[in-house]
């Protein structure tokens, strides 16, 4: 039933597109902002995002409690429900029984359309106990599943023929691309997709490349800011516009690599801070708030944009 209803919902999901993986922004006192993330949410849509991604890396999940993660995603489900905008949501874990676990917890939100699920982290399984997970996930995820490979953060590289596998799953809408680079199997894959599988760019400097390429959009951090140039861009590429593209994408590119100077999102956070977007730069521990430094290279880098 559950794989039933998620390969329906995959049929009206937009996988294409500008994502934007929003901060879980803090109070002074260091707990959930809930409206500024509520406003973060509408900005970034209102510049023209095509949905939000709730818990992702950069919303530091690994640093929320269970009640906040709870928060979070309901804020940001009321927005999406209120925008008519898609929601997916970071679910998963690195084994098995615990992701199924993760995964059904999100029939409490409605308005969650497809889940952002990493490749089991650090466990290190072959490619095909790899695919025998996300087998079983599929049949009981009640959304559609996005599948994040990042194997510098996993320690599980994957090829293209592994990762086509993936994508012939029912219930498998696409995968989050943030291999570190453009090699052999990024070119691999995009030259022959599984029918109805989309592959959206993870790592922001690389997004109008792997646009170029044939990904269908991005799930991008950096695309807090300067989100509507950010759409601008996916749009160029999608209209085959490349005279347009290629500048863009190399002036959003120097902005990105400014933004993950140091970890994420500390630098992003300390812009948005910046800004008055957000009431605090903080993150929480082990990481560190983004130094004076970092922050005015990507305001620099953002004047440039303008």
């Amino acid at each position: 039933m559950a794989q039933d209803i998620a390969q329906g919902i995959a049929q009206t999901f937009p996988l294409h597109g500008i994502h934007v993986p929003l901060v879980t922004p803090f109070t002074r006192a260091g707990g959930v902002a809930a409206e500024a993330l509520e406003a973060l949410a509408h900005e970034v849509l209102d510049a023209g995002a095509t949905g939000i991604v709730a818990l992702g890396t950069t919303a530091e999940t690994a640093g929320l409690d269970e009640a906040e993660r709870d928060l979070v995603t309901s804020v940001c489900a009321r927005v999406c429900g209120e925008r008519g905008a898609p929601l997916t949501v970071g679910a998963g874990a690195g084994g098995t029984r615990a992701a199924e676990a993760s995964l059904t917890r999100l029939t409490r939100w409605p308005e969650a359309r497809a889940a952002l699920v990493t490749v089991p982290p650090f466990v290190r399984p072959s490619a095909a106990g790899v695919l025998a997970h996300f087998a079983r996930l599929s049949e009981v995820s009640p959304v559609p599943l996005i599948v994040y490979h990042i194997p510098y953060r996993t320690g599980q590289p994957l090829d293209a023929a592994a990762l086509r596998a993936l994508g012939e799953l029912p219930g498998v809408a696409g995968v989050k691309y943030a291999g570190g680079g453009i090699g052999e199997d990024a070119v691999a894959l995009l030259g022959d997709l599984p029918a109805g599988f989309g592959v959206l760019a993870g790592d922001d400097v690389y997004l109008s490349p792997l646009l170029a390429l044939g990904a269908v959009g991005g799930i991008l951090a950096s695309a807090h800011l300067a989100t509507d140039r950010f759409t601008e861009l996916a749009a160029a590429w999608r209209a085959g516009d490349a005279a347009r593209a290629r500048p863009l994408g190399h002036a959003l590119a120097r902005m990105s690599a400014a933004a993950f100077a140091e970890p994420n999102p500390a630098v992003i956070k300390g812009v948005l801070h910046a800004q008055g977007r957000i009431p605090s730069p903080d993150v929480r521990l082990p990481l560190l708030p983004a130094s004076r430094g970092a922050v005015a290279a990507v305001t620099a880098a953002l004047e440039r944009l303008a």
